[in-house]
């Protein structure tokens, strides 16, 4: 069983800067993929970005390439999203999720242990 747990979300204006961390207990995660999703408020989950067990590759949806940065710490059992030039349409909650295998995939089925969830709200 994996425990992860999501920090550093807040409010901030157009065009800040805010780095997520979420944190993995349990087992180690060096050998699963990681990603980011967020929900807006009416709105089904996204995918944000995904990253394979060693980072090597990461893949980032459309609306987020350029701004947004995902990077792990295996030493640590974390990982961040840097994100960067942000948007009001950036806001929601945002979530973190690992699977048990190494390749990153962009489709919340495919993940098997979910965080609670961070909030990121951006004002124009």
């Amino acid at each position: 069983q994996v425990q992860l747990v999501e920090s550093g979300g807040g409010l901030v204006q157009t065009g800040g800067s805010l780095r997520l961390s979420c944190a993995a207990s349990g087992r180690t995660i060096n050998s699963y993929a990681m990603a980011w999703f967020r929900q807006a408020p009416g709105k089904e989950r996204e995918f944000v970005a995904a990253t394979s067990w060693n980072g090597r590759s990461t893949y980032y949806a459309d609306s987020v390439k350029g701004r947004f940065t995902m990077s792990r710490d295996n030493a640590k059992n974390t990982v961040y999203l840097q994100m960067n030039s942000l948007k009001p349409e950036d806001t929601a909650v945002y979530y973190c999720a690992t699977r048990r295998a190494t390749a990153p995939l962009q489709t919340e089925s495919d993940y098997n242990y979910w965080g609670q969830g961070t909030q990121v709200t951006v004002s124009s």
